[in-house]
Order: C-alpha cells, then structure tokens, then sequence
C-alpha cells in the first residue's frame, strides 16, 4: 500500500505518522520528493482499509500496490535511483550507475587468471573509457572441470589492479562463506545461477554494499525485480538490476538479449537496468552491435568482457574482446549516446 501525504507536510508531522503505522506491526518506506511525500507500507496490509487513511488531514491518498515487488517499484519511489559505485575511497574514482547522463561502462577478463592478465586489462580498459573494472574470482561453470577462478588470490590481484588504476572493481559472489573476501569489493554480483538463491540475497542485502543482481537463465522479469526485493527488505537499496541474455527454444546464440526489457524495467521499477551483451550471445563479433542497440534503448550502463589474448582465455573465450575492438567499440558507443545528450 502507498500513502501520498500532501505537499507542505512538516517532518515532524511525516515522524509522527510512520511511528502510527509502525504501531501497527507494518515496516515502512519513505521517499521525499520535491513536491511530494510518499509513504510504502510493508508487511501485511490486507486487513488494512486505504480509506482509513484518508481521515488523516496530512493524507492526500492512499491506494493498494498489485505488485508483489514494493520497494523495487516505481510507485514507492517515483524518482530514479543512482547508484554510487566505489563512493569515499581514495584514489579511487566513485562511478554513478542510473545517471541519465552517463553510461558507465564496465569491462574487463571473464576471469580473473593471473597479475599480468588481470593488470594489463585493467590498463587497457581505462585507457578506453570504462568506469569499473570486472574480473571473476569466484567461477561458476557448468563443468567441475573447468577453470573455477583463483578464488580469494583473484580478488586480491582485483584489488592490486583497483590501486594502480583507480578504478572501482565488480566481481561475482557465489556463496555466504566467501563474503569475509568482499569487504573492499566495489559492486558485488550476483550471478543469473544465484539470482533466486534467497539466503543468499539476503546476506548481501545485510553486507550493505552496491549490487549487481543478473537475470536468472529462465527468469522472468518479476521474478527478477522479486530478488532485488530480497536485497532491498534487508537493508540494502543500492542495487543494480542486469539483462543478460536468457534461455528459449533457438541456440544459434548463448542466450536471447532481452532488450525490450530497459523501457519495461525504467516504467515499472526506480532501479538503474545494465545490460551484458557478452553473455548474451556469447559470440565476439555480435558483441558490438548488442552493446550499441542497448544504449540506444536507454540502458543505465553495460557490462561487456575484454581480455589482452582472449583466444587463450581460461574461460569464455569466445565472447571476450581484445582491446582494440573495445576502444574502437567505445568511440562508436559515445556517438550514438551523444544522440541523447549521454556520454559513455
């Protein structure tokens, strides 16, 4: 349920109301806007008559939400949300994700494999333009057999790379015992294998930092904007939702980009929508025109994989770019971004 309260209401007015509601067993949201405050009632509100607000003079409406997601949804806080990636530290330059004016890009190895690499791919895709440095730790593949990442090594080169660099770091976190590894990891992911993992979601909505919530392989878009409720209800609002490709009945390609899925997300919810052309189609040369086609629908940044040597990479290999094709890829992205007065 969302209780409008009317313009010119006082702080003290908003305090007393939120503490009669909580009265009631119900959590409470409260986004302040310019004009306007809005109050999101958690918890059970289906003994609750919105009419009944209205005998208070501060209420200027109150309705019921149909969406299962509350604090994910637009009708809690009308207002976009920008999150600050690598925010307070120094020598690091904090990254917004969710500012309409810029499209942060972050790049870097599926994998974190060893210094060189990691390094000179943290030089290389500074030197293009991105604004976070990616890299996997932590693996999950589909094969035991497979490179698994050099786990808590991999974040310390990640961290090595963020101080010669100055760039914020995002790596995947696939389990709870890892987590004592993340406290200075930038953006956590959260990978499409995890997004319904629901104990999980919650330790990270209690660890406080950014997060970067993918798409699960067949999941659905509420299912997806119901995941980032798990992270929102426990603390944490600074979530990033990602659209990387999910599963259907063709396989000429990795996974079908949903791209449909940026102007849906930015009608129903406030969170900031990346979009990953790597996994999407999992082939280097689509790559480019993914990455191209999603700023031009109005994605909130990209995630896309660039490694030194990708022919000799250690996993995924065949969707990563070198260098030069993301610098070259870069300098077309800033034109098509110009067109809505945006930059990469």
């Amino acid at each position: 349920m969302i209780i409008v309260l009317k313009k010119g209401t006082s702080k003290p007015q908003i305090d007393n109301f939120v503490s009669e509601v909580k009265e009631k067993g119900l959590g409470v949201h409260v986004s302040e806007g310019k004009e306007i405050t809005i109050v999101g009632l958690l918890g059970d509100t289906s003994k609750l008559d919105p009419k009944d607000f209205l005998a208070n003079e501060i209420v200027e409406s109150a309705e019921r939400v149909s969406a299962p997601y509350k604090m994910a949804s637009r009708s809690f806080h009308p207002a976009d949300t920008v999150v600050m990636v690598g925010e307070g530290q120094s020598g690091v330059t904090p990254c917004p994700v969710g500012d309409k004016k810029i499209i942060p890009l972050i790049a870097g190895p599926c994998s974190v494999e060893n210094e060189e690499q990691i390094m000179d791919a943290a030089r290389a895709v500074k030197k293009a333009g991105a604004r976070i440095l990616r890299g996997g730790a932590y693996k999950p593949r589909t094969s035991p057999y497979s490179f698994q990442g050099l786990g808590k090594e991999g974040i310390d080169l990640l961290l090595k790379a963020k101080k010669e660099t100055g760039l914020p770091i995002c790596t995947e976190l696939m389990a709870i015992s890892e987590m004592k590894y993340f406290e200075d990891v930038d953006l956590i992911q959260i990978g499409a294998r995890n997004f319904q993992n629901f104990d999980l979601l919650k330790e990270v909505g209690k660890f406080g930092k950014p997060v970067l919530l993918k798409r699960g392989l067949s999941g659905t878009i509420s299912e997806l904007l119901m995941s980032a409720e798990y992270i929102m209800a426990n603390g944490n609002e600074n979530v990033i939702l990602c659209e990387r490709g999910i599963r259907t009945y063709d396989n000429y390609t990795r996974n079908c980009l949903d791209l449909s899925a940026v102007p849906y997300l930015h009608k129903v919810s406030h969170l900031p929508i990346v979009i990953d052309p790597s996994h999407a189609c999992g082939i280097r040369w689509m790559v480019g025109d993914l990455a191209k086609a999603a700023v031009a629908i109005g994605a909130d940044g990209l995630e896309i994989e660039v490694h030194c040597n990708p022919d000799k990479a250690l996993s995924d290999a065949s969707q990563q770019l070198t260098p030069s094709q993301f610098e070259e890829l870069m300098t077309k992205l800033n034109k098509i971004a110009a067109v809505e007065d945006r930059t990469m």
